[in-house]
């Protein structure tokens, strides 16, 4: 496959994704790029994510504490998530929420997670599809859920949490939050909400508020951007030098040649080992840096 057939096949998608395009108009322009239809399902297959990819780190880790959990936002608003920690995790540890695509709390978000506590933080993944009855099986379905979410009521869950999780009620921890595609856009959101609640904010590709609304922002940020991702690079670069211009704990990395979701070892085309090997690298420095650890990292895998 030549790259230019993948880049466009990638950006197609994003269309059929993000933007609501037509399944059977995204399928006829599909096998126009890939030259025929059973190429076309094969292509497709490659640049979706896989939910049947084997974890990088696994559920039964024994290094790890992991479970299933849930919490009251306000009366009668709950939320579930998944929550990792070290298996010898000390009391109130940093905590970093881990913030899911537009495909909800899946497996793949869940080794995220685990990711993170292997890194020696506390990690939640919470599951911002919990109103609406939580994610489907069907991850075709968590995007029309994604949908039609109320944004403003979901910043809002996000933002009680962390207000929570940062109070002497919930430990009065440093919160740090990292979020991958729509999750990069609810990082970026939870800055503007959140205050000093927020100890440090990682938003890879995830699409951005008005570059005015960073006047508001006061955690230290990360941005992780994709070179060929035209679509979030629109509103992310504009934000990214907003920041900039109100704060010195900003940083923005633009990964050359690669696309809109590189971190994401399920999906065969997106996937970029050495970029994603990177911005992990570089994000586990940053939270570190912000939020401190009390615990030795255990050895993982980058991606």
């Amino acid at each position: 496959m030549t790259d230019g057939i993948r880049n466009a096949a990638i950006a197609l998608y994003d269309r059929y994704t993000h933007e609501g395009m037509d399944r059977r108009a995204f399928m006829g322009e599909l096998t126009k790029i890939a030259g025929g239809a059973a190429a076309a399902n094969a292509l497709l297959l490659a640049i979706a994510a896989d939910p049947a990819a084997a974890a990088i780190v696994p559920e039964n880790d024994p290094r790890l504490q992991t479970r299933n959990i849930e919490w009251e936002l306000i009366p009668e608003r709950k939320m579930k998530g998944y929550g990792a920690a070290p298996a010898n995790a000390v009391a109130n540890l940093p905590i970093v929420m881990v913030i899911h695509e537009n495909r909800g709390l899946n497996g793949h978000i869940r080794d995220v997670a685990r990711r993170v506590a292997l890194a020696g933080f506390a990690a939640v993944a919470p599951d911002f599809l919990s109103p609406s009855g939580g994610t489907p099986a069907d991850e075709n379905v968590a995007r029309e859920m994604i949908g039609k979410l109320h944004l403003a009521a979901t910043v809002a869950d996000g933002r009680a949490f962390i207000q929570w999780l940062s109070s002497p009620a919930g430990g009065s921890r440093k919160v740090g939050a990292v979020g991958f595609c729509w999750g990069g856009g609810m990082v970026n959101r939870l800055a503007v909400a959140s205050g000093r609640a927020l100890s440090a904010g990682v938003s890879f590709y995830g699409p951005a508020p008005d570059r005015s609304e960073a006047a508001k922002v006061e955690a230290p940020m990360l941005l992780h951007l994709a070179e060929l991702d035209q679509r979030v690079n629109a509103t992310a670069l504009p934000w990214a030098e907003a920041l900039k211009a109100k704060s010195n704990n900003v940083t923005s990395i633009i990964y050359p040649g690669v696309n809109h979701a590189f971190h994401n070892d399920t999906s065969a085309e997106r996937y970029d080992k050495a970029a994603a090997e990177k911005a992990w690298a570089t994000t586990i420095a940053f939270f570190t840096t912000h939020l401190g650890s009390v615990m030795p990292a255990a050895a993982v895998p980058a991606g």
